[in-house]
């Protein structure tokens, strides 16, 4: 933890002092709980809203309050925040980090985020397994534009002292550019799984942890995370990954969330069905002309569906395992299906 702690202030919030102030606006349960110790580790006070539950308003009245400096926080979250009509209410000139992390945040999401609180992101990739500690993409590499030096969809290089590798079904190393499941190893690794061999048999090989994500690594070490092996699927002998597919979708000004789910077709073998939300009337067939031609058609979903709210864990992340749960209520997925979705 002592590693953990002197980590997360070198690459995710460097310069912080006993000046500073943070505000808990995700469950401390999870990685919010590991940054609460990094700034009890330098002394910053913490400021502790009184609501249950999110409230704009109150969040951005205590940054002003209490000149709050560093947020941890999710995707959902900072969506949240950015979308309040508080956020223009009060002063927010006094935050230097917002570090958001649990989930990929999609490039739309970014863009609107850095235009309105300016340059203050910082991403991360990390498990409960390594304690947040994978990749670190700082401000001075989030860009509110898309350039030709832009990396787009990138969650940063190597945290210090953590190396990365990506890695075939053998535990070969790949070349860069092409997708393996992404291993990690360095201090922050956990010992592993407390009184679980079978577990630990298969997240280890030759002192690597299996993260269960696949991705890819640039010729400069930036990793690109294409998702979770669990979330890939197989569509008349190809592999799928939804990540690629869900950018694309978010790009169309009226959908607002959505999530591709791989389902089985006697024909393709499996397919996609992508769950969106929207902020005005769109039809399905009317998102799919507008997709032609932009991703490749066998990576077009067969079917959209609109939904009110996409369900969501306690940690504010979309979980495909609840959506294709209620696929199964719909009939869409077979029963049998349900016990081993992810």
């Amino acid at each position: 933890m002592g590693f953990v702690i002197t980590n997360h202030l070198c690459d995710l919030m460097p310069g912080t002092t006993q000046a500073d102030a943070s505000i808990v606006v995700a469950p401390l349960s999870h990685g919010a709980g590991i940054h609460q110790l990094v700034n009890t580790a330098r002394s910053v006070k913490t400021i502790m809203p009184r609501s249950a539950g999110f409230n704009g308003d109150e969040i951005w009245s205590l940054i002003e309050r209490w000149s709050v400096t560093n947020v941890f926080t999710v995707p959902t979250i900072v969506n949240l925040l950015i979308d309040d009509e508080a956020v223009d209410t009060y002063d927010r000139s006094s935050l230097r980090y917002i570090i958001y992390a649990g989930a990929p945040m999609y490039r739309e999401d970014q863009k609107r985020a850095l235009k309105k609180l300016g340059p203050v992101l910082v991403q991360y990739f990390g498990l409960g397994e390594v304690t947040g500690n994978i990749t670190v993409l700082p401000p001075s590499l989030h860009a509110a534009e898309d350039g030709p030096d832009v990396k787009v969809g990138t969650c940063g290089f190597e945290r210090t002292a953590m190396q990365v590798s990506i890695q075939n079904e053998k535990g070969g190393m790949v070349k860069s550019g092409e997708t393996g499941e992404i291993a990690v190893c360095g201090p922050a690794v956990f010992a592993g799984y407390y009184n679980n061999d079978e577990a630990n048999a298969k997240a280890f090989r030759n002192g690597w942890f299996l993260t269960g994500d696949l991705g890819h690594l640039d010729d400069e070490g930036f990793l690109f995370i294409t998702g979770r092996a669990s979330d890939m699927y197989i569509s008349g002998g190809s592999n799928v990954y939804p990540r690629e597919i869900e950018e694309k979708i978010l790009q169309h000004p009226a959908v607002d969330e959505v999530a591709i789910v791989g389902v089985p077709d006697p024909k393709w073998g499996e397919v996609g069905i992508a769950v969106c939300t929207a902020n005005t009337a769109i039809d399905a067939d009317a998102l799919l002309a507008w997709m032609d031609g932009k991703v490749s058609r066998y990576k077009m979903p067969k079917t959209v569906q609109f939904w009110p709210e996409l369900p969501k864990s306690a940690y504010g992340k979309i979980t495909k395992k609840l959506i294709k749960a209620q696929l199964v209520e719909q009939g869409v997925i077979p029963s049998a299906q349900k016990d081993t979705a992810s």
